[in-house]
């Protein structure tokens, strides 16, 4: 095989190693109603079930990257692998919401392996100067996900029950398992001076939270970023017990939603030749604020209908589209040893404060939006809140220079 097949089938394979969290987050949605009719509970507190995906994968940050570093690539990862394929054939017998909920954290601890691997292995296969060009070939790939697996989901859900759902994914796996033993090679060798004692591990992650830096755009955009999954999480609810529409209609709205959030990615290269990620976080951040909260106020006066409903999120995921890789580049440029570990505790928080704010709508168990808009408000002003008051303490603010203003967060 020529050197040129070679990197293009190591990026396909990457690329989709990075997918199956994406999928396994956005295929199940459409068979919410099904999955809640089936197990005697409500569409909110089903959405819990994707909390705990999320929380699985927060959690899996934080230990994946030793052991990436310790065992190699591929025994960490096969290990992510077979554990989201036992947890999602769990899943299928499932006879309460809380067995769910706990198995889908498994499965999202499986999930996680998948994608940091996917992340790392990049480092191993290609030069430095071209890993922003190689991370933008993976995000094109990720990005059609959100595109694609809603409407996946509503024909497997329809056609064949929400229980195919796991076992399409399932499949999945096992295929992207056995692609990977038999195409993708090693990545970097195990080194053994890799401490996995737990004490050096958050010995590091500690230095990482004391940079002023790093803790105010990480924490600002993990609740700006909240919004995006709290969207997620609770767009069943939104779209199908609020409006009443189908879940073949569901999967078309998803899909065009996440077109805002897909082209303002794009967008942001363009708008980073002539501005900082400090001055398009900032200002992304003044316009979902006030978007946000418009929403809350005229979903308690009952101003808006469906169409209404649309554009306002649009904008506000657009918004999200903007901030969430500048905040993380701004994170990590403080960064120049520990970038690792700073770039795994960049995850937990994103992953862990969307996790958190996506619960809540579960907990509320509303069958309205009221829930939904007022997490919405809330995390998008503590975060402006957060970049507020953080930047009076950092000391000499560190920019992103052009050519590495593509930094992708986890």
């Amino acid at each position: 095989m020529s050197q040129s097949h070679n990197r293009l089938l190591i990026i396909v394979i990457l690329g989709a190693l990075s997918t199956i969290s994406p999928f396994a987050i956005d295929m199940y949605l459409p068979a919410f109603p099904q999955v809640a009719a089936a197990l005697h509970t409500s569409t909110a507190r089903i959405s819990l079930s994707l909390a705990s995906y999320f929380a699985g994968m927060a959690a899996g940050q934080l230990f994946y990257g030793p052991l990436l570093d310790r065992f190699g690539r591929k025994p960490p990862l096969y290990a992510g692998l077979i554990l989201f394929i036992a947890a999602s054939l769990l899943c299928l017998c499932s006879r309460t919401v809380e067995w769910l909920i706990a198995l889908r954290f498994v499965q999202g601890l499986g999930g996680c392996g998948a994608q940091v691997a996917a992340m790392a292995m990049v480092r191993d296969f290609f030069p430095a100067k071209e890993t922003a060009k190689i991370i933008s070939l993976l995000i094109l790939i990720i990005s059609a996900s959100p595109l694609l697996a809603p409407s996946v989901g509503v024909f497997v859900a329809v056609h064949l029950g929400w229980q195919w759902v796991f076992i399409v994914l399932s499949l999945f796996v096992a295929l992207m398992l056995f692609i990977c033993w038999w195409r993708l090679p090693q990545g970097h060798p195990p080194d053994r001076t890799v401490s996995l004692r737990l004490r050096p591990i958050f010995q590091n992650y500690a230095l990482v939270l004391k940079e002023p830096q790093f803790l105010t755009y990480a924490l600002a955009g993990a609740f700006a970023f909240s919004g995006l999954l709290v969207y997620v999480a609770s767009s069943p609810i939104i779209f199908m017990e609020v409006f009443h529409v189908s879940p073949q209609i569901f999967g078309a709205i998803f899909a065009g939603l996440a077109t805002g959030f897909i082209g303002s990615n794009q967008i942001n290269i363009l708008l980073l030749r002539k501005f900082s990620s400090e001055q398009i976080f900032r200002t992304t951040l003044l316009v979902e604020c006030p978007v946000a909260t418009l929403l809350l106020v005229g979903t308690v006066g009952g101003w808006f209908g469906l169409p209404a409903t649309l554009a306002l999120l649009f904008i506000s995921l657009s918004s999200l589209g903007l901030a969430y890789p500048n905040a993380a580049a701004l994170a990590l440029v403080p960064f120049d040893r520990n970038i690792g570990s700073a770039s795994a505790m960049l995850g937990f928080l994103q992953i862990g404060v969307a996790g958190i704010a996506s619960a809540s709508i579960g907990i509320f168990d509303s069958h309205t939006m009221r829930p939904v808009t007022l997490v919405l408000a809330a995390t998008s002003w503590i975060g402006f809140a957060i970049l507020i008051i953080g930047k009076r303490r950092i000391h000499g603010l560190r920019f992103v220079e052009e050519k590495d203003a593509n930094i992708l967060p986890h």
